[in-house]
């Protein structure tokens, strides 16, 4: 599914994974900073590693599904087609995430905020990297 994928996705993807990945290391030390100045408050034990990790690789492997939607369908002729395969793809990318919280929430083993709060990197990231190459455009 990966094998073909034009360099500019790869590129994006990378951006993506590196940067999500970043985040999580940063909001696990968050983690441990918040729970130094309160401890009954903010847990950090091996629930919010291992959820920070499972979100991190739910929301990569998210941005990786669509970036390879979105290469075939715009390879596509058939825009009727292209059109249902996106759908279809947004609701199985969805599902995953779906499925990943109710994990995070409902399983013992996951710190369910450190499960998903790294769902949203990807976007932080983007947008991140739109203002800083904005401010240097000027």
């Amino acid at each position: 599914m990966f094998q073909n994928l034009a360099p500019a996705v790869k590129k994006e993807t990378r951006f993506i994974a590196v940067s999500t990945a970043a985040l999580t290391v940063l909001m696990i030390l968050v983690f441990g900073v918040l729970h130094l100045i309160i401890p009954d408050k903010v847990p950090f034990d091996y629930t919010v590693i291992l959820a920070a990790i499972g979100g991190c690789i739910v929301a990569v492997l998210n941005f990786a599904l669509m970036a390879v939607t979105v290469q075939k369908v715009s390879s596509a002729d058939d825009q009727k087609k292209a059109a249902g395969t996106m759908k279809a793809s947004y609701t199985y990318r969805l599902l995953l995430q779906i499925l990943w919280a109710i994990a995070a929430i409902t399983a013992p083993c996951f710190q369910f905020i450190a499960g998903l709060v790294p769902l949203l990197f990807p976007g932080i990231a983007i947008k991140l990297r739109g203002l800083l190459q904005t401010d240097r455009k000027k």
